[in-house]
């Protein structure tokens, strides 16, 4: 659909269910960057067997499907590299895979000491090598995707100031610690993590060097379940066990963060530690927007930012309800959509276009599109839209080649420029400027063809029922007057034309059923006194000489 016949005051998001995409039992789902390629993670029904499945989002058709022998669990999230020439897949069996999308080879495996609920790949570098992982039970770990080290990040401000704290009396029965699950992104660049820890904190931590260089309290000191960057990195999104959806706004310059937090943090050396980092990281984010359902204070699930960050949309945690409530950043809740009585498991923002998609707790992922009114008078400035037909008075030089009423004027164009049709320009719906001639954008689709046994069983199958109805019909079983079954009688015929399609009769009525009758009993009367009359012709003839055609001669 073309921009400029677009109504500019529909809104620019989602309202109608477009399609739906099935293969096998789908649990998360994530586009690269320009929105062609869509991965949705799978189990493959009645079987514990997880894959990845590749999706071409133009032809809505499986591009490629990664299977793993040595991962027999379900699939937890899946991650697109920058330049989407691989994907980062975690598994319950407490697994990452890198794989490589082109090929479909794995890279890499690495089986980690607790399950990954998320894995993000890092995204400053174009051949992965890094990844931020949050598993289950344990702080969000730094791991080397080559070598298989792992990193633990630090999750509390006491970590920083008084180093690591006493392990707690209480154990749980395997001996490991208590510990509430936290959510943990890369920044734009990937220079810096954000952690949201379980005190209701937001920690700005140095992966490289593990330290904490600020800490943003959050109002309420919930339990953080989800963090997200926009994709211009000026917003950082958390959702929070208080039902609330905030947005921060990031003050730190982009591409030089990490210079910035030392500035910071050389300038108020006279504070203590826990101060210092309050007031810087009160420097780094600001809130800027709170959004939550005040009448029924659902649970948000996967909430997400649009492509170009002027929408947040975030699912309803509620069982049973497949609801997606979408705000403008300003705040203002904009469209509600009701989909089938399904839970939301995960969502996925288009990067480009008005596009939602939504994967239920049945794993079908349904795709949420605008439904377009088209505005035709948008196609030419003096195309007029009628209310009802008009009569057009066509002008006598209004087809003629050179028109006396209209001067044609030449092309200002200069024949003897040259036309560059090999720089590829940026696209300017993209919401950022990291462009890449070595982008993956699009996999080969092999077409499948129809096999001819499926056909040929699907007309036995018919032929079958056909012979079934035939056989059970009453009407084939009406006898005639002679005795003998009235096939012509049946709704159903057996005969099958050239092409293998099957002739079907109309049920006659029951009158037509007895003018059928009598139309046979009428045949075998007059048979015979035709036999008798031609018989008499024939010896009149052969008596007189003349016949029928002899009397006929005699009346003349």
């Amino acid at each position: 659909m073309n921009a400029p016949i677009i109504d500019p005051l529909q809104g620019d998001f989602p309202e109608v269910i477009e399609e739906y995409l099935e293969h096998g039992v789908m649990k998360c789902i994530a586009f690269n960057r320009h929105g062609t390629l869509l991965a949705g993670a799978i189990i493959i029904s009645g079987c514990n067997d997880g894959s990845c499945v590749i999706w071409d989002f133009e032809t809505r058709g499986v591009a490629k499907e990664l299977r793993d022998a040595e991962c027999s669990a379900p699939i937890t999230s899946v991650c697109w590299s920058k330049y989407g020439h691989h994907i980062l897949v975690s598994a319950a069996d407490k697994s990452l895979t890198l794989w490589d999308v082109k090929s479909g080879k794995r890279i890499s495996r690495i089986v980690l000491q607790q399950t990954p609920l998320q894995a993000r790949l890092h995204p400053g570098s174009s051949t992965p090598s890094l990844c931020l992982a949050c598993p289950l039970s344990c702080a969000p770990i730094i791991v080397d995707l080559n070598t298989g080290d792992t990193t633990s990040l630090k999750v509390s401000v006491s970590e920083a100031c008084t180093g690591p704290t006493p392990p707690p009396r209480n154990k749980c029965s395997d001996g490991t610690q208590p510990f509430t699950p936290t959510a943990a992104c890369f920044n734009k660049y990937g220079n810096l993590v954000y952690v949201g820890n379980s005190k209701g904190e937001i920690l700005i931590i140095d992966h490289k060097e593990n330290e904490i260089h600020a800490m943003i309290p959050i109002s309420g000191c919930s339990v953080v379940k989800n963090m997200v960057f926009s994709r211009n990195g000026q917003y950082l999104l958390t959702n929070s066990n208080d039902r609330i959806i905030r947005i921060y706004e990031n003050l730190l310059p982009l591409k030089d963060e990490v210079r910035a937090l030392d500035d910071l943090s050389g300038n108020l050396s006279d504070l203590d530690d826990v101060e210092k980092l309050k007031a810087v990281g009160s420097k780094c984010l600001i809130l800027f927007r709170e959004f939550q359902d005040s009448i029924t204070k659902v649970h948000w699930k996967a909430p997400c930012f649009s492509g170009d960050g002027e929408w947040v949309v975030g699912g309803s945690a509620s069982k049973g309800e497949h609801k997606i409530y979408i705000w403008d950043r300003a705040g203002h809740l904009v469209k509600i959509l009701e989909g089938p009585k399904e839970a939301v498991i995960d969502l996925a923002w288009h990067p480009v276009h008005p596009i939602v998609v939504s994967v239920s707790l049945i794993g079908v992922a349904y795709i949420w599109a605008k439904d377009y009114t088209e505005n035709w008078s948008a196609f030419a400035p003096d195309f007029k839209e009628l209310e009802e037909n008009e009569e057009y008075i066509e002008r006598e030089d209004e087809f003629d080649l050179i028109p006396e009423t209209e001067k044609v004027k030449g092309s200002d164009a200069n024949e003897d420029e040259e036309v560059d049709i090999v720089t590829v320009e940026k696209d300017a719906d993209l919401s950022d400027s990291d462009m890449s001639q070595e982008e993956l954008c699009f996999l080969p689709v092999t077409p499948t063809r129809d096999v001819p046994e499926q056909q040929d069983k699907g007309l036995e199958s018919s032929s079958k029922l056909v012979e079934s109805n035939n056989s059970a019909s009453p009407l084939s079983e009406e006898a005639g007057p002679n005795g003998h079954v009235n096939n012509a009688a049946s709704p159903l015929e057996d005969d099958a034309t050239k092409g293998g399609r099957l002739k079907r009769k109309r049920k006659p009525s029951e009158k037509g059923l007895e003018l059928q009758a009598d139309k046979n009993k009428k045949p075998s009367k007059s048979s015979k006194s035709s036999k008798s009359k031609s018989k008499s012709l024939v010896d009149h003839d052969n008596g007189n000489g003349n016949g029928l055609y002899g009397d006929d001669m005699s009346d003349e």
